[in-house]
C-alpha cells in the first residue's frame, strides 16, 4: 500500500461561520471514520492560519528564523490527510470524496516508496 498526502488548499481569510462549519465538520468526521473502516486512514490534522508559520533556513552558516509563511498566496494549506491507498485512483477517489465535503480543492501527493 502505498502513502498520500492530500492537502486541503483553504482560502486566506476568516473561516465560515458556525451555521456553515458544523455542518461540514460533521461529514469530515464521518469520512474520517469511514476512511479508518476501510484501513485507509493514517493521520489528520487542521493547521492554524499561514501568520502562525515560521521559516528556518540556513544563510552564511548560520540558522535563521523569520516568522511567517515561506510563500505569501490568496490559498494555503489548511490541513492535511495522511492515507493508505492500493494506488493513485483510489487516493483520487477519497480526495473527490474530501473535496465534495469540505467544498475545497485538495492536492493528492504521493509519499516516496519508504521500501
Amino acid at each position: 500500500m502505498q502513502q498520500y498526502l492530500l492537502n486541503i488548499q483553504q482560502p486566506v481569510g476568516d473561516p465560515p461561520p458556525p451555521e456553515v462549519l458544523e455542518p461540514i465538520m460533521r461529514e469530515l468526521t464521518a469520512l474520517n471514520d469511514e476512511m479508518r473502516a476501510a484501513g485507509a486512514w493514517v493521520f489528520a490534522g487542521g493547521l492554524h492560519d499561514p501568520d502562525a508559520s515560521s521559516v528556518v533556513r540556513v544563510k552564511d552558516g548560520e540558522v535563521v528564523v523569520t516568522d511567517g509563511p515561506y510563500v505569501e498566496g490568496k490559498e494555503h494549506v489548511g490541513g492535511f490527510t495522511v492515507l493508505r491507498a492500493a494506488d493513485l485512483d483510489e487516493a483520487l477517489k477519497w480526495a473527490g470524496r474530501l473535496a465534495r465535503v469540505l467544498g475545497l480543492p485538495i492536492e493528492v501527493r504521493p509519499f516516496h516508496d519508504r521500501a
